[in-house]
């Protein structure tokens, strides 16, 4: 059954049996339940970052990925389902991304359910690698890792928390207006170091996620696997990335977080040089959400990465 089929069938599983399910919620949502906060489902890390800067204590943010878990190999549950149809508000990156979204918004019987699409009004890259789930032509999902984009993801959920609540329509502003800020701060910094940097190339030993933040730095980025992290690269693909690593003197090869870096470590090891955590921030562990980690912590970690790998000043 194609995964299109399963997301319609958890739908309807969900539907049908809403009664069931109501006495099974998690208990976090379940509590939720019981104040008078805005309810707001996001997907992915940086959403639920931003959503929490921006409502503050207006509103219950909940994230539907697991603490660890790889969103790309990600597909909710009917538990998930029923959550959402549950919610206030239900914010996602787009159907690049989540590409069960659209699928699961059709079924939702919540006629008060507010989706936003964060990527509405950003203009899309075209992913530089393809396979099943990516076909040529497919847009690159990662639009939060160029701050400027993130700006206007902050925009979409403003907009969307004023229109389920416009009593409190100044506050949310404000807060987007500061929480902006912050992000073109960290824009400006990016482009400040980044331009002294004596290397230009990130190679990474991850699935294609930086694209963005390649093309506006000016970045030449390459990557060993596509846009999903499950997709091997080739034995062809490695050896040209150790060919192109020793010829242009690369020192560092960067690794992604939460899976394993054992491309990297191949790299590494064939080339002599060393690793360095280059973070995407699709989501985090438990232990970085109890130590209080940012979307914009994460990113200040990149650039000091960055600094030390691209040698800048």
């Amino acid at each position: 059954m194609s995964k299109k089929l399963l997301y319609f069938a958890a739908v309807i599983l969900v539907l049908i049996g809403a009664v069931f399910f109501v006495s099974k919620r998690p208990s976090q949502y379940n509590q939720t339940l019981n104040n008078n906060k805005l309810q707001v489902i996001t997907t992915l890390y940086p959403l639920y970052d931003f959503v929490k800067n921006i409502g503050q204590d207006k509103v219950e943010v909940t994230l539907l990925l697991p603490p660890g878990v790889e969103p790309h190999a990600f597909e909710p549950k009917p538990n998930d389902v029923m959550v959402i149809n549950q919610a206030d508000l239900f914010v996602y990156t787009g159907k690049f991304m989540e590409v069960w979204a659209e699928d699961i918004l059709k079924g939702v019987t919540n006629k008060n359910l507010k989706a936003v699409d964060t990527s509405e009004s950003i203009k899309l890259i075209l992913s530089e690698f393809h396979d099943e789930d990516e076909p040529a032509g497919s847009s690159d999902p990662h639009i939060w890792l160029d701050f400027n984009n993130a700006q206007v993801m902050v925009d979409n959920i403003t907009q969307g928390l004023v229109e389920k609540d416009p009593s409190n329509k100044d506050f949310y502003l404000t807060n987007a207006v500061s929480y902006k800020k912050s992000l073109k701060d960290l824009d400006d910094k990016y482009k400040t170091t980044l331009n002294t940097c004596k290397i230009k190339e990130v190679v990474y030993g991850g699935h294609y996620a930086f694209g963005y933040l390649a093309k506006r730095y000016g970045l030449n980025y390459v990557a060993a696997q596509g846009i999903a992290p499950d997709s091997e690269p080739t034995a062809n693909n490695m050896v040209s990335l150790v060919e192109q690593i020793k010829e242009n003197g690369i020192k560092y090869v960067f690794y992604e977080e939460l899976t394993s870096p054992k491309i990297s470590q191949t790299l590494a090891k064939e080339t002599g040089t060393q690793m360095l955590l280059l973070n995407a921030a699709h989501n985090v562990t438990k232990q970085d959400q109890d130590n209080g980690v940012s979307y914009l912590s994460i990113m200040e970690e990149n650039l000091a990465n960055l600094k030390i790998g691209l040698e800048c000043q």
